[in-house]
């Protein structure tokens, strides 16, 4: 065993370190010259007080750095020097001397700058017998290893990855970190472990005296760093007034204090020294100078204005620097902007506008309409402009369509008349649909913008009288114009939502998919157009039968919701938990969404949340209170005329309603209308197919043919929920066996289920509890067993009554509830009497168990 085995508990080496060592322990006595390099804090000064501690314990003599005046140490001694980089040439030249006159042993450690040449002729006569020792920072494994050496136990993973990227790996900032960090206790196994760990001040304290030591050109060039910015040489030379050489050499003697990494950047401990440990003065008129010239050449200035205006900090910057920041902001942080712009206006920098403009796009609608009220009614006729604009974004997005319209006819901006049409259109204006083409302001550049709303206030036309693909198309088409320049264009509403609109009204829901996903990843809108986005996301999910997965979606949106936004999630809320048959979640929706009702006025970009939220209000027995939006919503469609497009899902959404409430009338009405408009479209015949097939079934008449063609082509259209219900709702009210059995195989088909499933018509089984089983989403499922003692359960018998009525046990009974409080998921007694509840009161809505509707009157 090599006797440097004792290696002193501040080294941890890497190969060459240790190969070193183990040379030295072996043969003490033999000849050996080494040169180790390395910036500061990276273990020099340890590896040679290791070499001396080896030598010593074999008797050799030692002598630890070079004699400033005297005689010149004994060839014999073992010399360590140490920051040999700091000896003057002489001394420099008497230790090669020394160095030439025979067989020695000596080690020399120096930091890679400065390198005087009387060095470098020394480490090349010092690296003949083997190359220089370049001591690198440590690795996160090395780093784990010395944590363990201080603390005496194995530091959680999180620890050791937290030392190692706050300080780089630099042994001697790992050494200070270290100090100042209170280990977690050992995880116990199994456990993660790994908690959060924060930057101690005290940590940060420790490197006062490196940064007070650094020279004036050093620590204004690390302050520099600090901010984050590309630092090309012509810049760096500007800022300290120095050549391409005199940077060069400012970089050097950056990079040998250890301080500033191999790659020209700060570990992050260093990077917060810096900037709070160097004078407030110095630091600022660093910021301040950087500032201006990154705004000079058009460079980002938005780390160094935000770092300037910190408060604390006090540092002054230029209005127009800070507006420049603000506008770098725009893109990915306009939240961050407005801040900006409005410390830009309080310096005296014509910002306000840009202000509210930045608020609209962040979301934040009442700072935005508060400052669009005030420059609405400014003298300067831009500021009217720009406070029209936004204005007029954040009443659309509040629902009031008519009012915003207004607005941007009042603004005359290049793509006002575009988005005016929009709003008109919405709310159903006569002049709305004539056929005229909406032209940009005379004069306006022919921005992206500009094109975008012009092709999208098209697209929105085509919706009332050409076919939906037309419209689909040309809305697709401005969602693709707008998306290079979409994070920072403030809309009342963006091509792609609108695509989805139509797509979700014409049954194209891949198309509707696709332009959502392509506005999301482009962030089109920003901010304020995102909730909306994910949320028609999430309505596809819903109307494709995804339940789970637009649950989650709608989980995933967080925030504050404007009133358009609120409507959207609550009829989403309701419209999940009827697909899920979960009454009582319908009802806890019920609330929000006729508060969102009240909130939101009608228009005809609404109707899909409103159909769904009437077809849920019919299951709650409450379909009376949507008679007002009802009626305002079909004298909208009149003054359109009518379009099929937009008219189709509202009325399929009332025949449902209908079925629900059992008003054979109504329904007749809802079919009436989806058969008139058969003929504009796929998508419109498959609905009117499947009406005129369900409510033949209502009334006694099954066709199975017709019936799964119609269930079919819903499935086709996207509508696959619907299908298997239609499909559900004919087998049981088919005295047919054969075609019952094909119908429950088509519903399980249609919701993605095996065919043929056991017992699923067996002679003594209760059909309709096996269509409610298909149709019903998977935790509500009871056999048909489980069904008869849950409705005598409902009933009020004991279990005992049961028993007897059933010819089972007592117990057997017991045991079948305690299956289904298993299969609903219900913590209690309690709870699973309100779930059976709800599901019978599902049954019943869905007319299973009610007598068939009278037939149709004859005209």
């Amino acid at each position: 065993m090599s006797s440097h085995t004792a290696i002193r508990p501040e080294l941890v080496l890497d190969g060459a370190g240790s190969a070193l060592l183990d040379a030295v322990g072996d043969a003490p006595h033999a000849p050996i010259t080494v040169a180790v390099t390395a910036p500061g804090g990276h273990g020099k000064s340890a590896l040679l007080h290791e070499l001396a501690e080896i030598y010593r314990r074999t008797g050799q003599p030692v002598v630890e750095g070079w004699p400033a005046q005297g005689p010149t140490p004994d060839p014999d001694a073992v010399l360590l020097v140490d920051d040999a980089h700091l000896l003057d040439p002489d001394r420099l030249a008497e230790l090669r001397r020394w160095l030439t006159a025979g067989p020695v042993r000596v080690a020399l450690a120096h930091r890679p700058w400065p390198r005087p040449a009387a060095l470098v002729e020394l480490t090349e006569l010092l690296c003949r017998d083997r190359p220089t020792l370049l001591l690198p920072p440590y690795t996160e494994h090395r780093t784990a290893t010395r944590l363990t050496d201080l603390y005496g136990q194995v530091p959680d993973a999180a620890l050791v990855s937290f030392v190692h990227a706050q300080t780089g790996g630099v042994p001697r900032f790992v050494e200070r970190l270290a100090a100042e960090l209170r280990p977690a206790p050992a995880p116990v196994k199994g456990d993660g472990g790994g908690a959060g760990h924060r930057l101690p001040r005290s940590a940060v304290a420790t490197f006062g005296n490196d940064i007070t030591d650094l020279t004036t050109d050093v620590r204004r060039l690390l302050l520099a760093v600090a901010t984050g910015l590309s630092l090309p040489v012509d810049l760096l030379g500007a800022l300290l007034d120095q050549d391409p050489d005199g940077v060069d050499e400012t970089l050097a003697a950056a990079r040998a204090t250890g301080l500033l990494g191999p790659d020209d950047r700060l570990p992050p401990i260093v990077e917060r020294a810096v900037t709070t440990l160097s004078p407030a003065s110095q630091r600022i008129a660093v910021w301040q100078r950087l500032a201006d010239l990154q705004r000079a050449r058009g460079g980002p200035v938005l780390p160094l204005v935000r770092a300037l205006l910190t408060p604390g900090v006090g540092g002054e910057c230029d209005p127009a620097t800070i507006e420049a920041a603000a506008e770098e902001a725009l893109t990915e942080q306009p939240l961050v902007a407005a801040d900006l712009f409005a410390a830009a206006a309080a310096a005296g920098r014509p910002t306000t506008g840009r202000q509210a403009y930045a608020a609209a796009l962040a979301g934040d609608l009442d700072s935005a309409l508060r400052l669009a009220d005030r420059l609405v009614g400014a003298d300067d006729p831009s500021d009217r402009r720009d406070g029209a604009t936004v204005a007029a974004t954040a009443l659309a997005h509040r629902g009031q369509l008519g009012r915003g319209a207004e607005l941007y006819r009042w603004s005359d901006a290049p793509s006002s008349a575009a988005f005016a049409a929009i709003g008109a259109i919405g709310t159903g204006e006569s002049e709305a649909g004539s056929p005229g083409p909406v032209s940009p302001a005379p004069g306006g550049p022919p921005t992206l913008l500009t094109g975008a709303a012009l092709l999208t206030a098209r697209g929105v036309r085509e919706t009332l009288t050409g076919p939906p693909t037309a419209a689909l198309s040309t809305l697709v088409q401005a969602a693709a114009l707008l998306e290079p320049a979409g994070r920072t264009v403030l809309l009342p509403d963006s091509p792609a939502a609108l695509a989805a609109l139509v797509a979700l009204h014409c049954g194209e829901l891949e198309i509707g998919e696709r332009v959502l996903d392509r506005a999301i990843a482009a962030g089109l809108g920003g901010p304020l157009m995102s909730r909306r986005h994910r949320l028609l996301q999430a309505w596809i999910l819903m109307v494709r039968g995804r339940t789970a997965m637009a649950t989650e979606a709608l989980r995933q949106i967080s925030g504050p919701l404007e009133p358009r936004d609120l409507l959207f999630a609550s009829a989403l809320e309701m419209g999940i938990a009827r697909r899920d048959s979960d009454l009582p979640a319908v009802q806890r929706a019920w609330g929000q969404a006729r508060e969102a009702l009240v909130r939101h006025p009608v228009d005809l970009y609404s109707f899909l949340p409103l159909g769904e939220i009437t077809t849920a209000a019919a299951r709650l027995g409450e379909l009376n209170r949507l008679d007002p939006y009802l009626r305002e919503a079909y004298t909208l469609l009149d003054r359109l005329g009518s379009p099929p497009l937009w008219a189709t899902p509202l009325r399929w959404n009332g025949l449902h309603a209908a079925i629900i409430a059992e008003l054979p009338g109504t329904a007749d009405e809802h079919v009436a209308a989806l058969t008139a408009n058969a003929g504009h479209s796929r998508y419109a015949a498959v609905m009117a197919a499947a009406a005129e097939s369900w409510v033949e079934v209502l009334r006694g008449t099954v066709d199975p043919a017709r019936v799964e063609g119609a269930a079919r082509g819903l499935h086709d259209a996207g509508l696959g929920w619907d299908g298997a219900r239609l499909a559900g709702q004919a087998a049981i009210r088919t005295a047919d066996r054969r075609a019952m059995t094909a119908l429950l195989d088509c519903a399980r088909m249609l919701q993605g289920r095996p065919t043929g499933a056991k017992g699923s018509a067996s002679a003594g089984g209760s059909t309709a509890g096996v269509a409610d089983a298909v149709t019903a989403p998977i935790e509500s499922r009871l056999s048909d067993r489980e069904q008869e003692v849950a409705d005598l359960v409902l009933a009020g018998l004991t279990y005992k009554q049961i028993g007897d009525r059933l010819f089972i046990s007592a117990k057997t009974v017991e045991h079948h509830v305690a299956r289904m409080r298993q299969r609903l998921n219900c913590a209690n007694r309690s709870e699973l009497l309100n779930r059976l509840r709800m599901l019978a009161a599902d049954r019943a809505g869905d007319g299973s168990a009610t007598p068939p509707w009278p037939k149709r009157p004859i005209p």
